[in-house]
């Protein structure tokens, strides 16, 4: 069974970066073919996704955020961060990691989550 756990700062300034990490257990991120990815969702409205790193390590973003964000992760202790720079109160949002499984040429749905955290952007 596979498990995530985000962990961060749960308040964060406007203008700064917003840091995540996605603790996994019970498998490597490493695996062939499951893609890790962040997912967003502001108060009141839908889920948002943002990025992803596939087992290869390479990476896609969501157009609308690519020019700030930043998906990294770190083999040896099994995890993946997210780097959201510039942050305004329009980032306030829950943070989920996830594991993607693969379609036919793009991730498809996501078989785990990790109960997310809440990050707020406020001075």
């Amino acid at each position: 069974q596979v498990q995530l756990q985000e962990s961060g700062p749960g308040l964060v300034k406007p203008s700064q970066t917003l840091s995540l990490t996605c603790t996994v257990s019970g498998g490597s991120i490493t695996t062939r073919s499951y893609y890790w990815s962040w997912i967003r969702q502001p108060p009141g409205k839908g889920l948002e996704w943002i990025a992803y790193i596939a087992y290869s390590g390479n990476t896609y973003y969501n157009p609308s955020l690519k020019s700030r964000a930043s998906i990294s992760r770190d083999t040896s202790n099994n995890q993946f961060s997210l780097q959201l720079s510039s942050v305004t109160p329009e980032d306030t949002a829950v943070y989920y990691c996830a594991r993607f499984v693969p379609g036919t040429y793009y991730p498809s749905h996501a078989d785990y989550w990790g109960q997310g955290t809440q990050v707020t952007v406020s001075s």
